[in-house]
């Protein structure tokens, strides 16, 4: 059986990523062989992490089996329901986010509690009824939570290093953008960054942990994602570096000051493209979000960037593309790195 061998201050980014890819083998332990841990993996055809030695893991460790939802669950339902059972989740910091087929829903309490019993660690359940308007508001309904807590839909999410308070029932947090995440913390040490929809930190905060800009301006509309904008930057200690700016893109992002742009929303974010343009200094970078068919992909938002650029007597310089996630059948979320000359 196969495993990837990872240095100690990459595993836990590492293995995030496996476990909501679905490579990660979760029967097996992580070993420990010098500086570097073997991580167990399903199979080796893992997209960006052929950088690492695959092994054939000898000896092995298995954990020792627990009971899963379905064993959990078959005093409640019938066989034909039990299949109807999420075979994944996603985990929020302390809470667990479910999609539940309707079917389900007459037991969605029994459902959560077992949730509880298989992550003692998790204080809430939540089931996930989709995102309503445009700021992108989570529809959520709790089914269980522990006995002594007080506010079920808030945590703090912990990756990379970084800490994200959030409330689950009223801002988006997707760990599908994990490795752009990552990416954002990389870039724009010692300069001035514009973070036009900045949400709740998703890109200033990854920045102000490792690669310190000089200063971020980021731009949030959402009242309650800027309340929590201003609070994980004080939770990651980037005060001196933040100006938060609770107001629109379109009347708020400031012109000819950044040596960095992020349009990191989907959705409508051309329409801001002009208002993006104007923030860069010549030979300013700009990473640009959209959600785009695939047979477009990337000729459309190149073609939108250079249309807003040569509007204001600016050229443009590709620098690269890349597939953010999947976003809908046969659409992708992508982000272009453009230099505006």
């Amino acid at each position: 059986m196969k495993a990837l061998l990872i240095e100690k201050n990459q595993v836990e980014i590492i293995r995030k990523q496996l476990l909501e890819s679905g490579h990660l083998d979760t029967g097996r332990k992580l070993i420990r062989r010098g500086d570097q841990l073997e991580v167990p993996v399903k199979d080796t055809a893992i997209p960006g992490l052929h950088q690492f030695t695959v092994i054939d893991q000898d000896p092995m460790e298995f954990y020792e089996s627990e009971p899963g939802l379905r064993e959990l669950m078959r005093s409640h339902l019938d066989e034909e329901r039990l299949k109807r059972l999420p075979g994944g989740w996603q985990m929020i910091g302390r809470v667990i986010i479910i999609s539940l087929d309707s079917v389900l829903y007459s037991v969605k309490t029994h459902i959560g509690n077992a949730l509880l019993q298989m992550y003692p660690y998790c204080k809430s359940v939540y089931i996930d009824k989709g995102i309503r308007g445009d700021l992108r508001k989570p529809d959520r309904e709790l089914i269980a939570q522990r006995d002594y807590v007080n506010s079920p839909q808030e945590t703090v999410h912990i990756e990379n290093e970084c800490k994200f308070k959030l409330d689950v029932t009223r801002v988006m947090f997707s760990k599908g953008n994990l490795q752009e995440r990552i990416r954002m913390g990389t870039l724009g040490s010692g300069e001035v960054v514009v973070d036009m929809f900045a949400g709740i930190g998703y890109f200033t905060i990854p920045m102000v942990v490792h690669s310190i800009p000089k200063k971020i301006i980021a731009i949030e509309i959402n009242p309650e994602s800027y309340y929590y904008l201003v609070e994980n930057t004080r939770l990651n200690n980037g005060e001196d570096i933040v100006e938060p700016i609770l107001g629109d893109c379109a009347n708020n992002t400031p012109v000819c000051v950044a040596d960095r742009v992020i349009m990191g929303y989907v959705k409508r974010t051309h329409h801001y493209l002009t208002n993006a343009v104007l923030a860069l200094k010549p030979s300013g970078v700009l990473h640009y979000h959209e959600t785009v068919p695939v047979h477009l992909t990337p000729e459309r938002p190149i073609r939108r960037i250079r249309h807003a650029a040569e509007e204001l007597g600016r050229g443009i310089e590709v620098l690269s593309w890349h597939r953010v996630k999947k976003y809908s059948p046969g659409v992708l979320h992508v982000v272009v790195d453009v230099r505006i000359l």
